[in-house]
């Protein structure tokens, strides 16, 4: 999948205005005219909103759909409330944090399942940097986006344990063959700083 950078920075722009019209007065938004074509598409993506001091930056909210269920100017307006005012981590985001937050936008391709038989099949599967990870079993789900292991110095094995952990579930199942891996890849716009330009950030 490529994103055309209009389209990204679009989305990041809408994103900060959805966001900041959600804190202050608890409304939504009209979309952005003109929306790019792109924008019009249905996908997968996350908004995820981080706290900026100096060099620091660290979460404060993130949410997404890992399926597209409406264009995706209108999922980044309704997930820009959700990063923002739902996030069962943190508590809402109050008017006199926005100028220290920066909006990023994730998009995503479709999850593929990882089939394997051992689990250095499934490792030599998975490339930090470049794929996200999903873990289903039963009613437990678990995503990480790819941008996750690379802040955190993961290895392979840790991010497929901290996924583990995001669904709730021991953090060694993945060692384990009765669950579903999924992996997916992900388009990232954010802005350089709180209200700024926005760039395509490219993980390694």
């Amino acid at each position: 999948m490529k994103i055309e950078f209009k389209t990204g920075e679009y989305l990041v722009k809408l994103a900060r205005k959805a966001g900041e019209s959600w804190v202050k007065y608890n409304k939504a938004i009209d979309p952005i005219d003109p929306i790019p074509e792109q924008a019009k598409m249905k996908t997968g993506a996350f908004v995820t909103v981080k706290k900026h001091k100096f060099t620091l930056e660290s979460l404060r909210g993130c949410i997404g759909y890992v399926e597209g269920i409406a264009p995706l100017y209108e999922e980044v307006i309704l997930l820009a409330k959700s990063a923002t005012q739902e996030d069962p981590r943190f508590p809402p985001v109050k008017p006199d944090e926005l100028s220290n937050l920066l909006f990023e936008v994730t998009i995503m391709t479709v999850p593929e399942i990882i089939y394997y038989n051992t689990i250095e099949e499934l490792v030599s599967q998975i490339k930090i940097g470049r794929d996200g990870l999903i873990v289903e079993k039963g009613f437990n789900r678990g995503l990480l986006l790819p941008q996750v292991p690379v802040e955190q110095n993961w290895t392979i094995e840790e991010f497929l344990s901290y996924t583990c952990r995001k669904a709730y579930l021991p953090v060694d199942t993945w060692k384990k063959t009765n669950l579903t891996i999924k992996k997916f890849q992900g388009i990232i716009f954010k802005e350089k700083v709180p209200g700024g330009e926005v760039e395509q950030e490219v993980i390694q």
